[in-house]
């Protein structure tokens, strides 16, 4: 959480800095430093200015009116969505769907009704992989994984698969980007009968101005974050105006998080951009700690898409697995099983193989 007021703390040792009446120096308790008061207001300048960027950079906000449009009669028209009796989510699907699984839970149960409440999107990614290519990325998925159960490689088949459009959006923004850091410096010097170590303390600040296109933050709550995540980038140069159209004979997930709840996610993901970027222009120091940073919008606004996802469900021991597939790029994730005695025996076996090449190897040398 960024730091919007200043604590006056000792630069060697983070202790509370205090004003001792009658002395002409700013003294730390704890490890005996002393400050000059000109010195104190020099150090602390900076801090006070980065403590003002934040409390400004909470002030900005993301101009989320103009995210998705209003949809007509006519396309309401051919859009229904269906609430899940057994998990309660609700799905978006064209005039011409009247039965399918739930994604989430695999309840084949659905209630049409009318599809409102929820903006049109303003951009949609196309499906560009198929079912067969979903089902073929998952076998890779698969190979190599060594602690798998055999019988789960063996007798796994998929129980479902559907393709889904989940709703996103997109935050663009141009940004005043402010960060400090703790950098130190160590030389360790031979005193005869002593080991001298120097720790010097340096305060390192960094300012950039830096523009973001298409941040994502998934807009459904039902979907796995962590595997959302996972899945991108979506390549967004192929976002194309939102049509209907691209709906038939695809679900498409309703947002149930709308983009001022995303806002949090979106800033935040920011931020560590920002930092990770700063950071990285830091150099020569020995060790490098991130203090405070500030973002701070010029401008910043949110766009409604849709991108395409393959969600592949498997079972093994009466659990169920879930995979998604990111339905652009084919980039797969998702939970495997592991067999507790194949990671018993694995390293010993492991350990086995290395203890009979190093026998071998010295019986060579002997």
């Amino acid at each position: 959480m960024p730091a919007t007021s200043v604590s006056y703390k000792c630069p060697n040792c983070s202790a509370p800095l205090s004003f001792q009446p009658g002395h002409d120096k700013v003294s730390c308790e704890y490890c005996g430093a002393e400050l000059d008061i000109a010195a104190v207001d020099q150090l602390f300048q900076a801090k006070q200015e980065m403590a003002a960027r934040e409390r400004e950079a909470q002030e900005a906000k993301w101009d989320t009116a103009d995210a998705g449009e209003h949809w007509d009669a006519d396309e309401l028209a051919n859009l229904k969505a269906f609430t899940c009796s057994s998990c309660g989510a609700e799905i978006v699907c064209d005039e011409n769907t009247m039965a399918t699984e739930c994604v989430y839970c695999g309840n084949p149960t659905m209630i049409p009704k009318r599809f409102s409440g929820m903006l049109k999107p303003d951009f949609v990614i196309p499906f560009k992989k198929t079912k067969a290519d979903a089902v073929d990325a998952l076998k890779k998925f698969y190979a190599g994984k060594t602690l798998l159960p055999s019988e789960f490689t063996a007798n796994n088949r998929v129980e479902a698969i559907q393709p889904m459009y989940v709703p996103f959006w997109l935050f663009d923004a141009n940004i005043d980007a402010h960060a400090t850091f703790q950098a130190k410096k160590i030389r360790v010097a031979d005193g005869g009968n002593q080991i001298i170590k120097t720790i010097s303390v340096f305060n390192v600040e960094r300012a950039a101005d830096m523009t973001f296109e298409r941040v994502p933050v998934d807009g459904s709550k039902k979907m796995n974050d962590d595997f959302m995540d996972s899945i991108e980038p979506f390549n967004y140069k192929e976002l194309v105006p939102f049509s209907a159209a691209y709906l038939a004979g695809y679900l498409a997930d309703k947002y149930d998080v709308t983009a001022e709840q995303a806002v949090p996610r979106a800033d935040l993901r920011i931020e560590n951009s920002v930092r990770e970027v700063l950071f990285s222009t830091v150099k020569g120091y020995d060790s490098v700690e991130p203090q405070n940073t500030a973002v701070i919008k010029t401008e910043g606004s949110v766009s409604y898409a849709l991108v395409p996802v393959w969600i592949l469900t498997t079972r093994y021991n009466n659990q169920p697995y879930t995979f998604m597939m990111n339905g652009q790029t084919g980039k797969v994730v998702g939970s495997l099983p592991y067999d507790s005695k194949k990671a018993f025996l694995y390293p010993a076996a492991v350990a086995l193989v290395v203890a009979i090449v190093a026998f071998i190897l010295i019986s060579l040398i002997m």
